[in-house]
Order: structure tokens, then sequence, then C-alpha cells
């Protein structure tokens, strides 16, 4: 974007766009650079005009509650977009399917649905992120998926279309799908089952109970960093990482919870190299000692 297309853009959107603006604040690991251009989106009209403005001459990255994002001390050469709460409205239509917007909160979700009596959402109350982080990894806990409760999603693409994806027409598998990078997730229906509120409360807090009795809480850290390698062994990769490497183990700030050995923790001042370093360490730790290669459940902005 030159300064001409830049500076349009700035009188176009006014307060909804910073330059060089700071990501640290947006990551739970309190770690991050700058963005050349930061978009809060108000709404859908802009949003789309905005699309057609950058006209993919810029890098977008679309950037949720910032809690499964590692994100680089460098400058980011592009446009990081956040839907604001506009896009975070929770309905119920008929009587067992939730509409939910893209930056709406996965325990929020949990929540409505709690309200609404409708079960199959107890596990969303454990996943910390929104309903659009949610669909793009396929998050999940507790044997449950955002695919099982998921009907279809309403999506802009970077050309400015809006357009309804059945979940039909997607291919979801562990922790991942087949949707390409340049959508923006705007909001999603899904289908709950009909119970007792008193039996769905108990479920939700019973796994919330288990969570945090399990993983580390009120420390600066983005969730799990790496897949369980469920097609290479039925060891979970907590397993692995305990067996192949030492308690305690820290580069930096950056050091590996010793309350669940999946989740990293910035302990102190950590910069993105300490946390990289670490993650790049896990990894060939694991393979050199285990023979399984780990893939990053994480996402990188660099």
């Amino acid at each position: 974007m030159n300064k001409n297309e830049l500076d349009d853009v700035i009188s176009t959107y006014g307060d909804n766009i910073k330059i060089n603006y700071d990501l640290k604040k947006n990551s739970w690991f309190n770690i991050g650079g700058k963005a050349e251009v930061f978009y809060k989106a108000d709404n859908l009209p802009d949003l789309i005009k905005l699309i057609h403005t950058l006209n993919n001459k810029k890098k977008i990255f679309i950037l949720g509650a910032g809690s499964n994002t590692l994100i680089s001390d460098k400058l980011f050469r592009g446009v990081v977009i956040k839907l604001n709460n506009n896009f975070s409205n929770i309905s119920l239509l008929g009587k067992d399917i939730i509409i939910a917007g893209a930056s709406a909160l996965d325990r929020s979700l949990s929540k409505f649905a709690i309200d609404c009596e409708l079960s199959g959402f107890e596990f969303l109350s454990c996943i910390p992120g929104t309903v659009g982080g949610g669909i793009k990894m396929n998050a999940g806990c507790f044997g449950r998926e955002i695919k099982d409760i998921l009907l279809s999603i309403q999506v802009l693409d970077y050309f400015g279309n809006v357009r309804t994806i059945m979940k039909k027409d997607i291919n979801f598998s562990y922790r991942s799908n087949n949707l390409p990078d340049d959508l923006i997730f705007l909001s999603a229906s899904f289908k709950g089952v009909k119970g007792k509120k008193k039996d769905i409360e108990k479920l939700t807090n019973y796994l919330k109970t288990k969570k945090e009795k399990n993983q580390p809480t009120r420390v600066k850290t983005c969730g799990s960093t790496f897949k369980n390698p469920i097609k290479q062994t039925n060891k979970k990769v907590w397993e692995l990482i305990q067996y192949s490497i030492p308690q305690q183990k820290c580069i930096g700030g950056a050091c590996i919870s010793e309350k669940h050995r999946n989740f990293l923790i910035n302990k102190n001042n950590a910069s993105f190299k300490d946390m990289k370093n670490l993650i790049e360490y896990i990894e060939k730790t694991v393979f050199k000692k285990t023979g399984i290669k780990i893939e990053k459940e994480i996402k990188i902005l660099e």
C-alpha cells in the first residue's frame, strides 16, 4: 500500500485504522511487535470496502482473541484485521439452532447454550478463543470438536464476496480443515440438543474444573502448543514432551509449564525469539528421542 492509498484508508476509516499498531497487548503470550496497519472492523459494509481497497496487494491476518497466536517482534508488513463486538452477537433460531458472530468468545457461546437449554456446547467453555478461530482450527477438547455442532459458516473472501459454506462441503480433520486461508469468518450456525439446564450446567462445570486442575491458569500462555500425533501414536503430546525434555526447561524467558507440558509460558519477559526457539527445540528433541514428528497447533505471525 503506497502513501496515497494509506492516506485514503486513514481518511475513510478514521479511528478504526491504526498505523504501526502495537500487537503485544493482543497476544495472550504478551509478545509481539507492530502491525503496519491495524483495522478494527465495526460493520460488514466497511470491511468489504477495505477488502476492495486492499485488492490483494497486502498480506492480511485475521486476529481473534490472540489465544493461539505467537506474534513476531518485527513489524508485520501487512494489514491485521480484528472484528469488534458488532460481530459477536449470539441468537437463537427456532428451538435448537444458535447463530453466533465470529468474534463471539467460545465460552460466551457455551453460556448462551446453557440459557437456551441446549447441550453439545459444554466443551466450548474450556476453549480460550473466538468462534471464528475455533472453526479455523476445528478447536476441541474432552472428545468434542467444533465440527460436531457446526451447520454452516458465513464468510467474506479477499475479493469482497460474502457467501455461505455448509458443513457438508468442508473437510474437517483433527485441528484443521480444507478451507482456504483467504477467508474471513463472519458468523456460523450451530445445532444443539435440547436438555435439562441443570444437567448441562453440571457437565459444563465438571469440564471447567477438570481443565483448571490440569492446565495452567492466570499465566501468560497461549494454550496448547502442539497437536496430538494421533496418526503416529496413542500417546498424548504432553507425554512425549515429558519423556523427551527435562522438567523446568526454559530458553530465555520462555518456559515449559510444569502443570501441563504442552503449554508454554512467558515466565520472565520472553521475546519472540525465546518462544520460537523453545518451540523448535521441543520439536527437534521429541523427534530425536521418540522418532515422532510433532506438529504445531499454535499459529505464528511473522
